[in-house]
């Protein structure tokens, strides 16, 4: 960055020997600094954090060193006093005080002085500053007499700490000198007020800009503010240059490493933020860490942008913790009163196990952790990983009222995965998903804050406190570990369940808990997907998710997850409108428990779902078909069929433009077809009345299409099979009639439920067996338009007990009394 010097300081000195106007010179300063901006990102590629800041203050030291070379030289000419002897001192302040400038931020600089008659300093220090403004600097600025510098620091807290951290630029030393005595005043004057001033500021920043996964590098929860109050405070207190000069009774040097290799790295990403972003920016938002990582050698790849931010989510975790440590080392009591109750050991605790114990302890209500609690949890012996006696008090930890607060304390000393091993991976893993405010990690532990928490839905709470002691134990494991499996290239959902029962296992669960903690990750966001996503009023939607959770309790449970976990997320994820639709899952679902067959019949279907799944030959189909197949809304279609007829029937279908059939003539004869428009199927019944029927399946499929397979008692002649496709294509055409065999049946014989689901209404008919009987009543549901969803064919000694499964589509419920006076009359 020096190279330049030798002609930058030759052309000034030949402007200035020409008398050339200000702005000249100005534009000279000007593109000095536009050739040194170019340079930015190879200096940058070549320095380390805090270097390429100290060589960037450098510059702009250097600019305004020759500023006021040119101002004093044009003010004076020949006659130009010692610098001592005028009486002017150019001061950094702020982060440039600091040598910690960053490339787009802000130029604070004070010019001090006395006024002393004959040297026309407002008139010098007025051609400093256009100076400078002509530069092109962005330039913060203030100017005061040396007497004046304890009134302005009492003006202003803000104004205060900048004095604090001010550093000699070029001037007089005399002046400097007296600036200096005035900055020993300040930081004597009131120094309680400004320590209660500034962690109350801190305070209210962490409340604004939290730990997100767009963190403010500056001003948010471990940012740079969190290592400058210790700086401040340690200057005030003890008027040293920097954090590592501190007492050894406050500083911990092993502490202090961590600190400042996490420090360097921040610098170094906020330096490479600005450069990408042209513009002072101190928030890493998610749009900026492709470049931000590409430029800090993390590479392009989604990976390497995995790997910048769970750096910077750890060093932003570290500074805050030791901050946190060392601001109480060095403030003691003086601000307890602007805190909660902190949690602090009456002695040291030696051993991790003591720690738990302890923490476990005072879990009967909610704490915050004293940083002396933290230091002594830091530095307590434990094994290198936990041993059964551990996990005995890990187990005691979700038994307590408030698990969230003796975790957190855990999580914010970087032990949480050492103390649940499942979350090691997800620790500072970050959520690129545009969903979740949170990284993995901090996510769990909110989920698990507002489990614990008061709701302000007096269903939730009553399902909360409902619960049986060992089953608000294992939902608080759940909550918890319920997003462990990211991170991974398998499906969360399975790892998560996977690393649960190994986890549960080691606390000592029982069989019986483990396998509904499993059920719970498995299925942790079919709750909200489906409340937000699928028709609630419809039957088929509530029973497909009920019969993944067959118990109250387990519903119970599912329903405090899905709105732990949604809370968790942040924003307004939970909202009224989520709340409702979620309750009213909730409540339906509870309605059909009772139903344990529809129950079994569902679970059975998602059982066969997801062994097609899990199939080569379906996920070798387009996704397109396998989409359709799976939305098949018959339950039976999916229980009677093995996979590979399942997908030889939905490829058959996704090929049928209007009709495709097949038959088999071999022991007996069997009908398959797959039609788009209407078929007659009465008529074909009725043209085949020769032979009894053993079994019927309609089944509606995709796309306006239905499957047909009717199982007939005996084949065909050979010679007669050909009649059949004649039969088919007929009952399709729709061009040929038939006259029906109208069977005797009673009244009594007909039974008819159209309350029997919201969906589906029920006709059964037991009558005696008799020909044609089938092709009859079909004949009827046909002229009626009748829908028939599925049918069990049942023929015992002569009767028959045939069940028809008929959509409420309007054309049923309306017409029962026409219905059945046709077919008894």
């Amino acid at each position: 960055m020096e190279k330049n010097t030798p002609n930058l300081k030759s052309k000034i000195e030949e402007l200035l020997h020409e008398n050339a106007p200000d702005f000249k010179i100005a534009n000279v300063l000007k593109e000095d600094l536009k050739s040194y901006n170019q340079t930015l990102e190879k200096t940058f590629a070549q320095s380390g954090g805090k270097d390429f800041l100290v060589k960037h203050t450098r510059k702009i030291d250097q600019i305004i060193g020759w500023v006021y070379k040119v101002a004093v030289r044009e003010m004076f000419g020949e006659y130009q006093p010692p610098t001592n002897a005028v009486p002017i001192a150019l001061v950094a302040l702020g982060s440039y005080g600091r040598e910690q400038l960053c490339v787009h931020s802000d130029i604070d600089l004070m010019i001090v002085y006395r006024d002393i008659p004959g040297y026309r300093h407002q008139e010098l220090i007025e051609k400093i500053l256009y100076l400078l403004w002509d530069t092109g600097l962005k330039l913060g600025h203030r100017v005061h007499d040396t007497d004046e510098l304890l009134d302005v620091s009492r003006t202003d807290i803000t104004i205060k700490t900048a004095l604090i951290e001010s550093r000699f630029i070029i001037g007089s030393r005399f002046v400097w000198t007296e600036t200096q005595n005035r900055l020993r005043l300040i930081r004597h004057d009131d120094p309680e007020m400004f320590i209660r001033a500034k962690i109350e500021e801190l305070r209210r920043l962490h409340q604004r800009f939290g730990l997100t996964m767009e963190p403010n590098l500056k001003e948010g929860v471990g940012g740079f503010r969190d290592a400058n109050l210790v700086y401040w405070i340690g200057k005030l207190l003890y008027d040293v240059p920097r954090i590592h000069d501190l007492p050894a009774t406050i500083l911990d040097e092993e502490d202090y490493r961590e600190f400042r290799i996490a420090l360097e790295f921040l610098f170094r990403v906020r330096s490479a933020l600005h450069l990408v972003a042209g513009k002072k920016e101190d928030r890493l938002r998610l749009e900026n860490i492709p470049d931000v990582a590409q430029l800090l050698g993390f590479g392009m790849s989604q990976r390497g942008h995995m790997r910048l931010a769970k750096r910077v989510m750890g060093s932003l975790k570290k500074i805050r913790l030791y901050s946190k440590i060392w601001l109480e080392a060095l403030v003691g009591d003086r601000v307890a009163d602007l805190y909660d109750a902190l949690l602090r050991p009456d002695e040291a605790l030696d051993h991790f196990g003591d720690v738990l114990r302890y923490l476990n302890h005072h879990a009967d209500r909610f704490y915050t952790a004293h940083p002396a609690l933290l230091r002594s949890i830091i530095h307590s012996s434990r094994p290198e990983r936990p041993s059964p006696k551990l996990y005995a008090q890990i187990r005691r930890i979700f038994e307590q009222p408030h698990a969230y607060a003796t975790l957190t304390t855990l999580s914010s000393i970087n032990l949480l995965g050492y103390t649940i091993p499942p979350l090691k991976k997800v620790i500072d893993l970050p959520q690129f998903d545009g969903y979740h405010t949170y990284t993995v990690d901090i996510h769990s532990l909110q989920a698990l804050r507002y489990l614990e928490e008061p709701k302000n839905d007096p269903l939730l709470d009553e399902l909360y406190h409902g619960l049986q002691a060992e089953h608000r134990c294992l939902l608080k494991i759940v909550t918890l570990l319920h997003d462990a499996g990211k991170g991974r290239k398998r499906d969360h959902h399975q790892v998560g369940a996977s690393l649960f029962r190994v986890f549960a296992e080691k606390l000592g669960l029982t069989q019986e808990h483990i396998t509904m903690g499993e059920q719970l990750i498995l299925y942790h966001t079919l709750m909200s997907t489906t409340a937000q996503r699928e028709d609630l009023y419809s039957e088929k939607t509530i029973l497909r998710f009920a019969s993944r959770f067959k118990t109250p309790t387990l519903l119970a449970m599912i329903y405090l997850l899905t709105y732990a976990d949604m809370k968790g997320v942040g924003g307004d994820t939970y909202n009224h409108f989520s709340a409702r639709l979620i309750r009213t899952l909730y409540r339906a679902s509870l309605e059909v428990l009772e139903d344990k067959k529809a129950l079994d019949e569902t679970a059975r279907r998602l059982k066969r779902i997801e062994s097609l799944r899990r199939s080569k030959a379906f996920n070798t189909l387009p996704l397109p078909i396998r989409k359709k197949i799976l939305a098949i809304p018959s339950n039976a279609f999916f229980i009677r069929h093995s996979t590979a007829r399942i997908i030889a029937i939905g490829k058959a279908a996704y090929e049928t433009e209007k009709l495709n059939y097949s038959l088999a003539n071999q022991h007996y004869l069997t009908l398959e077809i797959i039609r788009r428009d209407n078929i007659r199927l009465g008529y074909l019944l009725a043209k085949l009345a020769r032979l009894n029927i053993v079994s019927m399946e309609i089944t509606k499929l995709f796309d306006d299409l239905k499957y047909f397979k009717i199982d007939f008692s005996e084949a065909l002649p050979e010679d007669d099979i050909h009649l059949v496709d004649t039969i088919i294509h007929d009952a399709f055409s729709g061009e040929k009639t038939i006259d029906f065999v109208k069977p005797a049946i009673q009244r009594k014989e007909i039974t008819v439920d159209c309350d029997h689901s919201r969906e589906y209404a029920t006709l059964r008919l037991r009558t005696r067996d008799q020909k044609g009987l089938l092709a009859y009543v079909i004949h009827r549901f046909d002229a009626h338009r009748i829908d028939i969803a599925s049918t069990k064919i049942h023929t015992v000694k002569g009767r028959v007990n045939d069940l028809f499964l008929i959509e409420k589509n309007g054309n049923f419920c309306h017409n029962i009394e026409n219905l059945i006076t046709e077919l008894t009359e």
